[in-house]
């Protein structure tokens, strides 16, 4: 689909314009285009979005029209109801321990066969078919991810670590190439330690963002952003500083699930990201909609 053409998607425009209305809406999208042209985003990707046919179509054709305009697109996955899904073919059952899957060596092999296999493969070849230039890799691969085994709460959850280390030269060196790069988040152990590692993508991903400087980093996800009403989609909060994060937490705005993606978000804040978004990936384009529009969509925090 050609630019113009997802701009009038986008922006819910009447196909029936007449040549003068064609141009305005170019124009407006134009200053879009040159803040974005070159620069690096991240996007974490799960979710509904991942699962769900038709909205996996839309969000690799955005990133697939963001990378011919010149965006650089990092794409980070994860993968969890596939992993559970393979599981359960296996009979093997799934176990969390503080919300963290519990990753003993056998699931280890098959959280790395399906992130790094199947799963990863799978959405390389949907930018391919899209028109996209795509690699996969992990974050075994150049050593981009290395981690250490974490406790939460003093539990053991067997090989789930924590990223220590971020070694982005084999992303600077692919996206100077035009590729978009795909990453699965298992990640090698530190020097000595010869594991690999379940590594949280979200996580990894706002990792990723700070280590290349990025201008953006988005994660995809099931809900809206920070509702004040869970039950109220238009109870929104459109935006949310660095410092009233704890205020939100204490009075319950932020909860449960929400809490560890607006700590990623404060994460890559912090390291010098400059805009850091929750978005709803369920929206068809939702990624469009964000990136060439005023009235964005979800949740920054900034």
């Amino acid at each position: 689909m050609e630019i113009a053409d997802r701009i009038m998607e986008e922006k819910e425009i009447d196909p029936r314009l007449d040549n003068a209305q064609w141009a305005d809406v170019l124009v407006q999208a134009l200053p879009y285009f040159r803040h974005w042209c070159g620069k690096v985003v991240v996007v974490k990707y799960g979710g509904n979005a991942m699962l769900n046919e038709e909205l996996k179509e839309d969000v690799m054709e955005d990133i697939v029209l963001l990378s011919t305009i010149g965006i650089h697109v990092v794409l980070v996955h994860g993968g969890g109801p596939e992993i559970n899904h393979m599981l359960e073919r296996v009979g093997k059952e799934s176990k969390f321990i503080n919300g963290l899957r519990y990753t003993d060596a056998e699931t280890m092999e098959i959280v790395q066969m399906v992130l790094t296999g199947k799963l990863n493969k799978d959405i390389v070849g949907l930018l391919l078919q899209k028109g996209g230039k795509a690699v996969g890799l992990s974050g075994v691969d150049s050593g981009l991810l290395r981690a250490r085994k974490v406790e939460k709460g003093g539990a053991d959850l067997g090989l789930v670590g924590e990223v220590t280390e971020v070694n982005p030269a084999i992303l600077s060196s692919l996206i100077q190439q035009g590729f978009i790069p795909v990453v699965s988040t298992v990640a090698i152990g530190e020097s000595g330690d010869m594991n690999r590692y379940n590594i949280n993508a979200d996580t990894a991903a706002a990792k990723i963002a700070v280590a290349l400087g990025a201008e953006k980093f988005v994660q995809l996800t099931n809900v809206p952003g920070v509702l004040k009403d869970v039950n109220d989609p238009s109870s929104l909060v459109q935006r949310i500083q660095v410092g009233d994060v704890g205020k939100f937490i204490e009075d319950g705005t932020i909860a449960g699930g929400m809490i560890p993606k607006i700590e990623c978000c404060v994460l890559a804040r912090e390291g010098g990201v400059p805009r850091t978004h929750i978005i709803d990936g369920r929206v068809p384009h939702s990624l469009l909609i964000e990136m060439f529009s005023d009235r964005g969509i979800g949740t920054m925090i900034y």
